[in-house]
Parts: structure tokens; C-alpha cells; sequence
């Protein structure tokens, strides 16, 4: 992992009970590897590969997928990020497996979602492998 995240400004660290509330108060359960990166880095913005990414904090989850209506448009998806332009990352909690997605703010629609991996890793992975 720390190959792809040598492009970004991180936070300070937060702690695992944060992590998991944010998971509860969610009905989620996030993969290992993003709550590990979280504990340590608690969001971050930069670029990953040529991928611009702004990684939410863990205390601002709930706020703002609430100020997006994500549950109104896209039940099921927590948003943990974003490309700073129309697209959104999110946590696609309606299976049994969560994975990671992405989707349209605007028109936001789970008919729109792209599957970028099952893991924050492979999340980190997809956005090396986007190109302008």
C-alpha cells in the first residue's frame, strides 16, 4: 500500500473505536486494509498515480453522506472520498462482501456504480491504473 499513497498529504491518526462506531452507525463493515490506513492516516488528499483523491476523515463520514442524501439516492453506499470533481467513492454495503465503487454525484443512482475492488488496496490500485 504505501507505494500508491506516496503522492498524498495525510491527517493525524484517529483510533480503532472511532472506526468501528462510524461502521455501526453505518451498517457497515469496511475492508481490513482501509480501516488499518484509517487508524493510521485518517484521510488524506493528493494523488495516486496521476488520480487526484481527497479521503474523507473518519468523523466526517456521517455528515457528509448525509449533507449528499446518499441514503435518499443511493441506500446501501457509504462515500468515503472523492476525485475533488463529479465522482464519489464509496463502500457498497448491500451484500454480505462490501466493496468499494464508484459513483456520479450528480445523478447518483446505484444503476451507476463502477467497482473499482474488494479491498482499500485495490481501491489504491485502480487509481494508479487511471490515466487523464
Amino acid at each position: 500500500m504505501n507505494y500508491f499513497i506516496n503522492g498524498l498529504e495525510m491527517n493525524p491518526p484517529t483510533n480503532m473505536n472511532l472506526v468501528m462506531e462510524t461502521e455501526s452507525k453505518n451498517g457497515a463493515k469496511f475492508p481490513r486494509d482501509y480501516k488499518e490506513f484509517i487508524v493510521h492516516y485518517n484521510g488524506a488528499v493528493g494523488t495516486v498515480g496521476n488520480t487526484y483523491i481527497h479521503l474523507w476523515a473518519i468523523d466526517e463520514l456521517e455528515e457528509l453522506n448525509e449533507g449528499y442524501a446518499v441514503r435518499e439516492f443511493a441506500d446501501g453506499l457509504v462515500i468515503f472520498g472523492t476525485d475533488g470533481g463529479g465522482t464519489a467513492y464509496a463502500f457498497d454495503t448491500r451484500y454480505e462482501e462490501t466493496t468499494i465503487v464508484e459513483v456520479p454525484f450528480i445523478g447518483m443512482d446505484l444503476d451507476e456504480i463502477t467497482k473499482c475492488s474488494d479491498t482499500f488496496t485495490g481501491f489504491l490500485e485502480y487509481l494508479a491504473s487511471l490515466t487523464d
